[in-house]
C-alpha cells in the first residue's frame, strides 16, 4: 500500500466517521425531544388518572364532568374509612343546585359555553385538506380562526400525536418533517 492510497483511505474513514458522528448527534437530539414529549405526556396521563380517581365512586351522572356522563361509572369497593371520607369530601365539593330537573346546569361558573376540545378543532382543520399538513401550519391556522385559543406548539404536537394513537389521524414523515392527515371514515 502506498502512502498516497493510505492517505486516501484514512481520509475516507475520517469523512465517514464525521458523517456518522453528525447522524448520531441528530438522532440523540431527536430522542431527547421525544423523551421530553413522553415526559409531558406522562405528566398529563398522571393528571388524568388523578382526576379520574377523584370522580371514582360518583353514582350520580349529573355530578360527573360532561364528557364522562355517557360512560359507565366503574366503582371499586372501598374500606369503610375511605368511603366515609369520600362521602364527606363529595358533600363539601357538591356543586350548587341545577336550574331544574329538565334543564342542564350551566357549563361554567358564569354560564359561559364550554370551549371545544383542541383535538376536535385540529381534526376540523385537517378535514378541510386532502394533503398532509405540518403541526405548525395547523397551529397558525388555529390561532387565526380561534384567537381566544393559544396552545403552544408542543401542546399542538402532543394533541396531534394523541389523535394518531387513537387512530383518528395519520402521521406522515417526509425527510425530517412530520405531517398529519385526517383518517377517512368508511361510509
Amino acid at each position: 500500500m502506498t502512502s498516497q492510497s493510505a492517505a486516501a483511505l484514512r481520509s475516507r474513514y475520517v469523512d465517514q466517521a464525521a458523517s456518522d458522528l453528525e447522524e448520531n448527534r441528530r438522532l440523540q437530539q431527536e430522542l431527547q425531544e421525544r423523551i421530553s414529549m413522553l415526559k409531558q405526556e406522562e405528566a398529563l396521563l398522571g393528571d388524568i388518572i388523578s382526576l379520574a380517581e377523584r370522580y371514582e365512586g360518583f353514582a350520580d351522572a349529573s355530578r360527573l364532568p360532561e364528557q364522562l356522563q355517557d360512560e359507565p361509572v366503574a366503582t371499586k369497593p372501598q374500606p369503610k374509612q375511605k368511603r366515609a371520607a369520600a362521602g364527606t369530601a363529595a358533600r363539601r365539593t357538591a356543586p350548587a343546585k341545577t336550574a331544574s330537573a329538565g334543564t342542564p346546569a350551566k357549563a361554567g361558573a358564569e354560564g359561559k359555553p364550554r370551549q371545544a376540545l383542541l383535538g376536535d378543532l385540529l381534526m376540523k382543520l385537517l378535514g378541510k385538506y386532502d394533503e398532509p399538513r405540518l403541526a405548525k401550519e395547523l397551529r397558525d391556522e388555529l390561532l387565526k380562526k380561534h384567537p381566544d385559543r393559544s396552545p403552544t406548539p408542543q401542546v399542538v404536537r402532543n394533541t396531534l400525536e394523541s389523535l394518531v394513537a387513537k387512530g383518528r389521524i395519520q402521521r406522515h414523515k417526509q425527510q425530517r418533517s412530520v405531517m398529519y392527515t385526517l383518517v377517512k371514515q368508511d361510509g
